[in-house]
């Protein structure tokens, strides 16, 4: 399902009271909200609104449990963290208990770091496999989401939870979540924004199968639901 808004504005208002539902209903149902969230330069504005009124007092923050789909292994006080970004956008702002905050730790080497977090989320659910409540994702222009960049191998694993991966053209090691764990999602909501993104988001939803080049194709959950929310500028080509 593709949403249309009109900008960017919109689209963050959209994805908070999509947030705030989601919420809302898994704690009414299984008692607690598990979200994975995303970096990157979009969800930025959907972090600031939900950390203010009227989804500050409508979201259940003290239930909320927070996850982030990828990570760049830098500082975590590098600019550049995704969870940097998060606390200062939304997490410090928000009553969320610390110890319900899950952060993908790069301490140590990449690898290390991933099967720490394959460790973390084994540990949450009980040996089972994760089963998210939402899952946020961005597009980038070359297709990737998260950190599953277009032609590499990590792609063809169909069972991991968590890879480390090397992005060259970064010069920066990164740690995200797989296929595998996203696809479980009982909600998975794309954000995607600006006109830059238009060519490949008609690809990516419109387009041939191709998830070796455009790894968000490989986003498919198994039992939930998959959103695409896009500013008009995005979905400029969807018609063409």
């Amino acid at each position: 399902m593709i949403r249309v808004l009109s900008d960017t504005e919109m689209l963050s208002l959209e994805a908070a009271a999509l947030f705030v539902q989601q919420a809302q209903i898994s704690v009414n149902h299984r008692g607690r909200f598990c979200v994975a969230l995303s970096g990157g330069r979009t969800p930025l504005r959907l972090y600031e609104i939900l950390a203010r009124p009227p989804f500050l007092n409508d979201a259940p923050w003290d239930r909320t449990h927070i996850f982030w789909g990828d990570e760049r292994c830098v500082p975590a006080d590098d600019q550049k963290s995704n969870a940097l970004m998060a606390r200062q956008a939304l997490l410090d702002h928000v009553p969320v208990p610390p110890d319900q905050i899950h952060p993908i730790l790069c301490h140590e080497a990449p690898a290390t770091s991933a099967r720490h977090y394959h460790d973390l989320l084994q540990d949450f659910y009980s040996g089972g496999p994760p089963v998210f409540d939402l899952v946020l994702l961005g597009l980038g222009e070359d297709g990737h989401t998260a950190s599953l960049f277009p032609y590499d191998e990590l792609l063809k694993d169909q069972n991991a939870w968590t890879s480390s991966v090397y992005v060259k053209e970064q010069d920066m090691y990164r740690v995200t979540l797989m296929p595998a764990v996203i696809n479980r999602a009982r909600l998975v909501v794309f954000l995607v924004s600006g006109d830059s993104k238009a060519s490949v988001l008609k690809e990516v939803v419109a387009g041939p199968s191709d998830p070796f080049r455009l790894p968000s194709q490989l986003i498919r959950p198994q039992f939930g639901e998959l959103v695409w929310l896009a500013d008009s500028a995005a979905a400029a080509r969807m018609d063409r």
